[in-house]
């Protein structure tokens, strides 16, 4: 027994998965905002039991700035990502990518924005891992890189390359379907 999935099906799929993968960002970024205003402004024993249980407590007692450095990192990255699937969504609905000409100035941008915005993310994770590396040398105990989801620094950026060159071709691609268009 086969089992065929068209091009149809597999987008809406893939659009289901995007809405429950930008969700679930959107509550960890939203989650980690929260927890730094909580415990920053309103409760400092907040940073026992930050976001997913991690304990920032150590950072939160040693200095309250660089508790905020760690936790602002952390809320860019989670935003950044949020940010990225948003993108995803918006794509598939409003429908704005045709088929029938699949280079597109559509296409270009979206693409471009995604090569931009995992650039950022890697950036920003290499930045947070070196501030916690800084802060380890320091005595002072900050939890995992996988733990504070700053994590896969170098995976973003070979993803943010490949995505660079992605979005070259598909620029390429609509030159050479601009000048196939205007031939005919």
């Amino acid at each position: 027994m086969e089992i065929k999935i068209g091009s149809k099906e597999m987008l809406t799929i893939l659009h289901i998965f995007a809405w429950i993968i930008f969700i679930g960002v959107c509550i960890e970024a939203g989650g980690i905002i929260f927890n730094t205003f909580f415990a920053m402004v309103i409760n400092p024993i907040g940073a026992k039991n930050f976001w997913m249980k991690i304990d920032l407590s150590n950072l939160m007692s040693y200095d309250k700035g660089y508790f905020l450095v760690i936790t602002v990192i952390m809320s860019i990255v989670a935003f950044m990502k949020a940010l990225m699937f948003y993108l995803i969504v918006k794509l598939f609905h409003k429908k704005a990518f045709d088929f029938t000409h699949p280079f597109n100035s559509t296409l270009k941008q979206f693409i471009s924005n995604l090569a931009y915005l995992t650039f950022g993310i890697g950036l920003f994770s290499i930045w947070g891992l070196k501030y916690a590396a800084w802060l380890r040398l320091s005595n002072v105990y900050v939890p995992s890189v996988e733990d504070l989801r700053l994590g896969g620094a170098d995976v973003w950026l070979f993803m943010s390359v490949i995505l660079f060159v992605i979005a070259q071709i598909v620029k390429r691609g609509i030159d050479i379907q601009t000048e196939n268009d205007l031939t005919v």
